[in-house]
């Protein structure tokens, strides 16, 4: 029979939220255990290089992952490979599943589970994910300076990425399947404004295409939605802005949540609407979505959830088997929003 685990501080999900969170409640001398999920790292480890992380003019995603995760193993996070597949916030402590069939439970809980770009879902798409396809204008955008790009989508974040890159590529062509914009209408008046930009109609992508050496695009096929018919266009990069999709699938049910499935965070802190759970990261973030931001939250879920142990009376409590002991109920959550 498998036995349980108690832990002060449950990490669940890596990417630099999860690994800067093991650090801080590691050296809060909180003994946490990290539980990577299914995509160790994040999704930095199918970004290649990044050059907006303080302190490194340039290091490719993996690598600053894999720095990360090694930090938070020398402070003593206890780091799993494993994943999560039941969570209860119910009551105190609070209990997890995982796939390997292991079980923990814990005083606190941090989720860090991060959220995924939405793609199209073509072969040509992931074959170029990270040389010349992105899903963050503002992550890459600099590599384009004096090039031509595609924009796919036609809500806010697309609108607001096709205005970010006329920064830097020469021109930006907005790939859009219907005739009109779902984005506000100041954005729209921006967008049909700027001489940079030109708006493709009733098109969607049907290829992107590129060569193999060097691995790299080259344009696109479109394929009209009205009547079927294709064109290609030359560009340099294509960027898929079609939304982001939160992990919170653990915690749809039992933490209060924004709009599109974010986990709501008391403002200016990480604080869920149970007590004794956190939030940092992509989770809860639909507005920057960096890195660097990011591993900021982390750091403040740590900080959070050792103020709460302290308060609690548990801060000086060492990780053990979990005790067989009645657990104290959670006060029920907020609904979503």
């Amino acid at each position: 029979m498998t036995q349980t685990r108690h832990t002060r501080v449950l990490i669940i999900g890596s990417g630099p939220a999860g690994y800067t969170a093991g650090v801080y409640a590691a050296r809060a001398m909180l003994d946490p255990v990290l539980i990577q999920g299914m995509q160790p790292g994040g999704q930095l480890t199918i970004t290649t290089d990044v050059e907006n992380w303080p302190g490194d003019t340039m290091v490719t995603g993996p690598e600053l992952m894999v720095r990360m995760e090694t930090h938070a193993r020398e402070v003593g996070t206890e780091i799993i490979t494993d994943t999560v597949t039941r969570l209860d916030l119910s009551q105190r402590p609070f209990a997890a599943e995982c796939d390997s069939g292991a079980r923990w439970t814990a005083d606190a809980v941090i989720l860090a589970t991060g959220a995924q770009a939405r793609w199209l879902g073509l072969d040509s798409e992931t074959r170029f994910q990270g040389f010349g396809v992105s899903a963050c204008a503002t992550c890459d955008g600099f590599f384009y300076r004096g090039r031509e790009v595609i924009v796919v989508g036609g809500g806010n974040t697309a609108v607001e990425e096709a205005l970010f890159l006329t920064n830097f590529a020469s021109k930006v062509t907005l790939v859009h399947r219907r005739d009109s914009l779902r984005a506000e209408r100041v954005l729209q008046d921006r967008l049909f404004k700027h001489p940079k930009v030109e708006i493709l109609w009733n098109h969607e992508i049907a290829e992107i295409t590129g060569t193999d050496q060097p691995l790299g695009v080259t344009g696109a096929v479109l394929r009209s939605t009205a009547d079927g018919s294709t064109r290609k266009i030359a560009a340099d990069g294509v960027f898929i802005a079609i939304g982001h999709s939160p992990a919170s699938e653990l915690v749809k049910d039992q933490l209060k949540l924004r709009e599109g499935g974010y986990v709501w965070v008391e403002p200016g802190t990480t604080r869920t609407s149970v007590p004794g759970v956190f939030a940092a990261g992509d989770l809860t973030d639909d507005s920057y979505r960096q890195a660097v931001t990011s591993a900021g939250m982390g750091c403040m879920a740590a900080l959070d959830s050792e103020h709460f142990l302290a308060s609690e009376g548990m801060a000086e409590r060492a990780t053990t088997p979990a005790a067989a002991t009645e657990p104290h109920r959670a006060p029920a959550a907020a609904g979503t929003d």
